[in-house]
């Protein structure tokens, strides 16, 4: 029975996008240290997050009309405006906005619905958590 429990579990992490486990983070290392174990969890072949990854995985358009840098630019350091209504989007690397990635509900709220229009579908804790070392790594 508590293989069926661990099973569902990582399941039911998967399909939510690891949302309840950010409940209490309040930093970008917060949040990708619980990105990284909800992947750890969901993933049996998991190998660690990956910046290369998420540069790659930021950058890709994934099959539709847009990728992230379609909004956030190709320097997610700099200011970008959004492709279809031109609202303006404050940068989104933490080294260049301090505010982003410090209030949990917020960051898993433009989460859910920027992957949902890049890729079609929620993004996994892992593909979250590459995007986010990307992010951190930049300076």
């Amino acid at each position: 029975m508590g293989t069926i429990d661990s099973r569902f579990r990582i399941l039911a992490a998967a399909m939510l996008g690891a949302a309840p486990i950010l409940a209490s983070a309040a930093s970008p290392a917060e949040l990708r240290a619980q990105f990284e174990a909800a992947a750890r969890e969901a993933e049996p072949a998991y190998a660690g997050l990956s910046a290369s990854r998420g540069e790659q995985f930021f950058r890709s358009r994934h099959g539709s009309e847009w990728s992230c840098a379609s909004c956030h630019t190709d320097n997610p350091l700099s200011a970008g405006r959004h492709a279809k209504t031109a609202k303006d989007i404050a940068p989104l690397a933490p080294a260049a906005n301090p505010k982003r990635f410090t209030d949990a509900a917020r960051v898993e709220k433009w989460l859910r619905r920027n992957c949902n229009d890049v890729l079609g579908r929620a993004c996994t804790p892992r593909e979250k958590g590459d995007v986010l070392a990307y992010l951190m790594s930049l300076k």
